[in-house]
């Protein structure tokens, strides 16, 4: 039977490397893998794209990441919090792709769905067309948004199973579903490990098919 269960945050991004792109879920500290996160920093890599709704909060979140100079571009919603981040940007040594939150979703989405992109109205008109392909459909202009895809992604789980079911607590679910379907390597730090079909179907958010790796928060 198959199972994704590793020891650690250490085993479960076994693979990680120099100028990979890692997509991290969270919003604030709702849904943040902390340990997975640490384990990024303990690995030593190098170079790092971010996909993320935000750079952190100068605590223990991703502002650790910038603060250890391990990310070259961060593509997300809200960066502002992040002193360390801040700084960085106006050095001009951290590169951001700032993206409107809902499209920063679906961008994810469409990368897991394996969609070429998609059109949307926002941002025509202002500095967020700056590069992109403009299309006329009915009359109307959109702006061609591209898929985002990540080496691997970083989830945090209410709960999972062997086979790699898991679900969310409440608002920690939050970007987190779209990104499981967008990553190459997907890696979660849950706060239970339940046997195999213990898990209730219809609460089942995450399923096994997207996650490949999953370990108990040493929190638990």
């Amino acid at each position: 039977m198959r199972n994704v269960k590793v020891n650690d945050a250490a085993e479960a991004i076994s693979g990680l490397q120099d100028g990979n792109t890692v997509m991290v879920g969270g919003f604030g500290g709702a849904g943040l893998p902390c340990e997975l996160i640490d384990a990024v920093l303990a690995l030593g890599v190098r170079d790092l794209t971010l996909i993320s709704n935000n750079a952190g909060a100068n605590g223990h979140d991703l502002s650790m990441w910038f603060e250890a100079r391990i990310v070259r571009k961060i593509i997300c919603s809200y960066p502002r919090s992040a002193k360390a981040f801040g700084e960085q940007y106006k050095a001009g040594t951290v590169e951001l792709e700032l993206v409107p939150q809902g499209t920063l979703v679906e961008r994810i989405r469409a990368g897991g769905a394996g969609l070429g992109g998609f059109l949307s109205p926002v941002g025509v008109g202002t500095v967020f067309e700056k590069g992109k392909q403009k299309l006329e459909v009915d009359g109307r202009e959109y702006l061609l948004e591209t898929p985002l895809k990540a080496d691997f992604t970083l989830l945090k789980a209410r709960q999972a199973d062997a086979l790699g079911n898991i679900n969310y607590n409440k608002s920690a679910r939050n970007h987190s579903v779209v990104m499981a379907t967008a990553g190459t390597t997907v890696a979660v730090e849950a706060d239970e490990i339940v046997e195999v079909g213990e898990m209730d179907p219809e609460g089942i958010v995450t399923p096994c098919i997207f996650v490949d790796r999953v370990f108990l928060s040493k929190k638990s």
